[in-house]
């Protein structure tokens, strides 16, 4: 079922995955005695979002929290933390009441909407597709190793004030990405830090993704050191299990990179996530595309294992009773009212073990935002901090350059010293992109905060730009469902050649005479026309060709470029030539083309109309024709032949 570098493990044999249960609790777990529930509900919280990192599965999480709590008592950020502690125990106790009033009502009308949901959701479930997620272990650390390699049984991190990784070495002690470096230390004092260098990570990322790449062309970016990729095709090209896929993809990997990666093979992305985590570092966990297996293994699955539940919702389904996915369905009467729609939904999905099977890039997904922030040393000096604020607006013009796009909706971001987070927004009067626009915005914004907080010290200031607008240029091909052409032949000479299915092999032939490129008067070859495309301000080009961009031989334009040159040309949809790869002037020719198309048109339908004129009328067609002056008989038009006059 499994492969792995490790120890094999399946999907039921694990008691519990994130072994953290049976050392610390929920401060929900037990009623309410005295005092300290607060503060072993605040030291819960200052375990950080990264507790179920791999590696933290044998720390005594009880001595950590201890040590976290007393090393940062008395702090801004204490303070701060404690203070959200006693919010949400506040929003927890409105929870609970609520609760309360439920249970006292008939809430078979909530059952029978839960048990509908869940049968509809049931009927979406799919498990024809192989899902990987792929997270390589400790990345930033694993590239710094790389340089370093004495430092392989040392503990280290990467990162100063705040961790961004560390290797599973310093893990062991309790260090995780997203602790302060001071705290880190406490718990190692022989942990070495070192400095970022994207520059390193990036340039590895992208050796990576190459090879992800082979596998699936595909695949989907999650953050610069993890991607799903969907390897059905991939299994059934090459005859192979997606567990052998998977090893095979991590040995490539490893030898061409040096990177140790790990994977988790399931159903769907939901799951895939999961499943990555399991046998880190350096192993693959695959959960059996069965429903029944599924079922088994989300039922002791711990809420916190599944991304989108953090320490927060986390403790407030602990105040419910819901400690595993498997409680959530005893409790699907209440998650409703309690949480929202799209809140018991999700749970419900999560409980299911539902989740996308879709997965392509990262880019084509429709974006809502785009901002930059940076945290600093506390900085209150006000030109200091407009100095800050153009430097973040310099930023976010390169990252919407980058995404090419601009926003309607500039929100201001900042964090006090108190670690308190304000938000500001406007709307703006036309979308904008300029950092000197983006600046000419925010400073108002900057302004009234230094004047509601006299004093203002701020330690992270950030920009952000919504409803957003593209500036990507339009491709008219695209909106016809065309592909550009190529120049196919060499020198000057542009052969075009038309590839057709015939029932003896579907062999290429040349284009007919009669459908090729219209020349500048040349007598047509047989079989194969050979044309020469120049613009259509050559002197050369005949009257009868002006509407499209079909050019004689000699044209000076042409002669300008250079002998390596390809130009590209597109056709035509209406009258099938091939024009010059110029958005304005082949809109102006399918413009030209359809509007001559739309009179054609006309004509011939007025023409073949039955004439639905009154009796009188064969009378007056008896008399001698009578022709307005300057009109000129048209009997050869083969339709006039058809209309009889009795």
């Amino acid at each position: 079922m499994t492969t792995t570098s490790q120890p094999e493990t399946s999907a039921t044999d694990t008691d519990d995955p994130s072994g953290f249960t049976k050392i610390v609790s929920s401060p929900q777990d037990h009623p309410k005695e005295n005092g300290e529930d607060a503060a072993a509900s605040l030291k819960y919280s200052l375990l950080g979002p990264s507790l179920l990192k791999a590696g933290q599965d044998t720390v005594d999480q009880l001595k950590v929290s201890e040590i976290i709590y007393n090393a940062s008592r008395g702090s801004k950020y204490f303070n701060r933390e404690e203070a959200r502690d006693r919010s949400l125990t506040a929003k927890i106790d409105q929870i609970l009441s609520k609760k309360r009033e439920l249970e006292k009502l008939d809430l078979g009308h909530e059952l029978r909407v839960a048990d509908s949901l869940i049968a509809q959701l049931e009927l979406s479930r799919d498990l024809s597709q192989h899902i990987v997620h792929v997270d390589c272990d400790a990345f930033y650390a694993a590239v710094e190793q790389l340089d370093r390699p004495e430092l392989k049984d040392l503990p280290f991190a990467v990162g100063g004030g705040v961790l961004t990784t560390c290797n599973y070495v310093a893990r062991k002690y309790g260090c995780r990405s997203g602790m302060a470096g001071f705290v880190a230390k406490k718990l190692c004092p022989e942990l070495i830090l070192l400095p970022i260098s994207f520059e390193k990570y990036t340039a590895k990322a992208g050796e990576v993704r190459e090879i992800i790449a082979e596998y699936d062309p595909n695949f989907e970016s999650a953050s610069i050191d993890e991607a799903y990729l969907n390897i059905t095709d991939y299994c059934t090209r090459h005859a192979m299990a997606p567990a052998d896929a998977v090893a095979k993809m991590r040995n490539d990997i490893h030898e061409r990179t040096s990177i140790t990666v790990s994977a988790g093979i399931a159903a769907n992305t939901r799951l895939a996530k999961i499943c990555s985590n399991m046998n880190k570092p350096n192993g693959q966990y695959v959960l059996p595309s069965e429903r029944v297996a599924i079922l088994e293994f989300m039922r002791d699955l711990p809420c916190r294992k599944v991304n989108g539940i953090g320490r927060v919702f986390e403790r407030e389904l602990a105040a419910l009773g819901i400690h595993t996915l498997g409680d959530i369905y005893s409790n699907r009467q209440y998650l409703r009212n309690l949480f929202g729609e799209k809140a018991s939904e999700f749970l419900l999905h999560c409980f299911l073990g539902l989740g996308r099977t879709c997965v392509k890039p990262a880019e084509t997904y429709e974006r809502k935002s785009v901002g930059t922030e940076s945290t600093f040393r506390d900085m209150s000096d006000p030109t200091e901090l407009r100095n800050k604020l153009r430097r973040t607006s310099e930023d976010l013009e390169q990252d919407l350059r980058r995404a090419e796009c601009k926003g309607r909706t500039l929100c201001l971001k900042v964090k006090l010293h108190t670690f308190e987070v304000l938000t500001r927004q406007t709307v703006l009067p036309r979308a904008v992109h300029l950092a000197t626009d983006l600046y000419k915005h925010a400073l108002p914004m900057l302004t009234k905060l230094e004047q509601e907080i006299p004093g203002m010290k701020l330690r992270l200031m950030g920009l952000r730009c919504t409803n957003l607008a593209t500036t990507k240029k339009p491709n008219s091909l695209a909106f016809f469902g065309l592909k550009s052409r190529g120049n196919r032949s060499e020198g000057h000479e542009t052969t075009f050649a038309k590839k057709t299915t015939n029932l003896d092999g579907g062999k290429w032939e040349t284009r007919p005479v009669g459908i090729s490129a219209v020349s500048s008067g040349e007598p047509g070859a047989q079989g194969t026309r050979e044309t020469r495309l120049t613009g259509r301000d050559s002197p050369s080009q005949s009257a009868s060709h002006s509407d499209g961009d079909e050019i004689t031989p000699h044209s000076r334009q042409y002669d300008r470029e250079p002998l390596f040159a390809k130009p590209e040309w597109w056709n035509c949809p209406i009258c099938d030539r091939l024009q010059v790869a110029e958005e304005r002037r082949f809109n102006d020719h399918i413009d030209l083309c359809l509007s001559r198309q739309a009179i054609r048109d006309t004509i011939q339908e007025e023409a073949v109309m039955p004439s639905q004129e009154p009796k009188t009328s064969k009378m007056e067609h008896k008399k001698p024709k009578e022709r307005k002056r300057g009109r000129h008989a048209t009997t050869s038009d083969p339709k006039q032949k058809r209309l009889c006059f009795g």
